[in-house]
């Protein structure tokens, strides 16, 4: 059996919410040492979030999206990833 590899973990959240025309999203980078980042000035979609987090080693795990349409409406979208601690 070969070595075993160590993981960290982060997760890339899209918060999308909006009323007709007035919307707003932004971007929070968890990190795997604890640390909360608004990274919505880097880019306006999550492709150009993951490609970013792609080039930096991170892989996408799992993908989760919470929807709530009662009063406007709500998106949340929970990117997981992972990297290889070196």
């Amino acid at each position: 059996m070969g070595p075993m590899v160590a993981w960290e973990y982060a997760l890339l959240v899209r918060r999308y919410q909006g009323q007709g025309r007035n919307f707003h999203v932004s971007f929070v980078w968890y990190g795997p040492d604890g640390s909360r980042k608004d990274i919505t000035a880097y880019g306006d979609t999550a492709i150009a979030h993951l490609n970013r987090a792609g080039r930096e080693g991170w892989e996408l795990v799992s993908a989760a999206e919470d929807v709530n349409n009662v009063q406007g409406s709500t998106e949340v979208h929970r990117y997981h990833l992972k990297r290889p601690i070196a």
